[in-house]
């Protein structure tokens, strides 16, 4: 079982993304190690009697509803929700909005964000189909996504509206390797693996900020 990425689809020609999108130049060195894995899993395959299942997440955010278990960047974080809930909690001064002069509703890059829960339930499926030998080939590809895009600034807003507080952020210039606008078309995994993310937006920034608090002994 291989955690992949959606980044080895790099900015992809046409969108939702499907499990039959090429595979086009890494935007960035993370998703050439993606690729790169990937190639070696399907030449082990190759030669060996090896079966494999490529799990494909695009942005996993959120925590258990329990706050016992989340997300703990080390240093300061790349992504955005860390750094969304560090910055509203004092830890980090500014958030970064990096770019909004993207060809989006808002300007601000697209993303596709699905709860670390509804991502470990597929890895539960994946893993049974497996030992269970239901596959249907020796190795598989499933992209793990809601099927929905959401923009930098509509996931400041959901973060606002369920933390009831404002986040200091700025706009600043592009960064080098990000994508335009990514999400999954998610129907192949719904159908194959009987799994379907659940969890809404205004949920797993909710779950972020829970985490964030208790970690940090907020109430």
């Amino acid at each position: 079982m291989f955690s992949s990425s959606c980044t080895v689809y790099g900015q992809p020609d046409e969108l939702p993304v499907s499990e039959q999108a090429p595979i086009k130049k890494a935007e960035s060195p993370y998703g050439n190690t993606k690729q790169i894995s990937e190639e070696v899993i399907q030449d082990t395959i190759r030669s060996s009697s090896v079966k494999a299942i490529a799990l494909r997440y695009f942005n996993p955010i959120g925590a258990h509803e329990s706050a016992k278990i989340g997300e703990l960047p080390l240093g300061v974080p790349n992504n955005l929700v860390p750094f969304i809930t560090q910055t509203a909690i004092g830890l980090r001064q500014q958030l970064s909005v990096f770019g909004e002069d993207y060809n989006t509703p808002d300007g601000t890059a697209i993303r596709d964000y699905i709860h670390v829960v509804d991502l470990a339930q597929a890895h539960v499926v994946a893993v049974s189909r497996m030992i269970e030998n239901n596959m249907k080939k020796p190795f598989e590809i499933f992209n793990l996504g809601t099927g929905n895009g959401y923009s930098v600034l509509e996931v400041i807003k959901s973060f606002e509206k369920v933390s009831a507080s404002k986040l200091n952020y700025k706009i600043v210039g592009r960064r080098a390797g990000d994508v335009e606008q990514v999400w999954a078309d998610p129907a192949f995994s719904n159908e194959e693996l009987g799994w379907k993310a659940k969890k809404s937006l205004d949920e797993m920034t909710a779950s972020a900020w829970k985490w964030e608090k208790k970690l940090r002994g907020e109430r």
